[in-house]
């Protein structure tokens, strides 16, 4: 196993309502969840706001693809986000496959006895989680971040 490099990550879920905040420990070991935010609020000044708080490194945000690994109608919504997210830090930010990831909360929810219901407000920062962890899992393994790194927005010059 490849040692990681030392620093927090935060994983940021991205849905029409919420989203779904997760972070690391600083050993990148192990993703816990966070916080949920309201997607109506434009989150991104408290997502930048934790990443301070925490010592943020990098950010990995979930990229909602269909099972085929085609675009669904929320991967271009996941895109833009991730894009400005990008444009308002200095920090890396990489987009990672999340197939799966809401289903396998909802899954650890109910398994934990909690009703579809009652996880509502729960259930992306436990997907974040998800998708953050097999990130962490990734680039312990292979030495390399996982996903696909979205560039830095590059200053126009007139």
């Amino acid at each position: 196993m490849s040692e990681l490099a030392r620093g927090t990550r935060l994983g940021i879920d991205v849905g029409k309502v919420r989203v779904g905040v997760a972070r690391s420990d600083p050993d990148g070991l192990l993703a816990v969840p966070l916080e949920t935010l309201p997607r109506s609020e434009e989150p991104l000044a408290r997502i930048l706001a934790l990443a301070q708080e925490h010592s943020a490194v990098a950010f990995v945000v979930g990229l909602p693809l269909n099972m085929r690994g085609h675009d669904t109608p929320s991967t271009a919504d996941a895109r833009t986000f991730a894009a400005d997210l990008a444009a308002a830090s200095s920090l890396p930010v990489r987009l990672v496959d999340e197939r799966l990831s809401t289903v396998s909360a909802h899954a650890a929810l109910r398994g934990a006895g909690r009703t579809q219901r009652s996880s509502r407000s729960i259930v992306d920062q436990v997907a974040a989680v998800v998708f953050l962890q097999h990130a962490l899992d990734i680039e312990r393994r292979t030495g390399l971040p996982a996903g696909e790194l979205v560039p830095p927005m590059q200053e126009e010059h007139t």
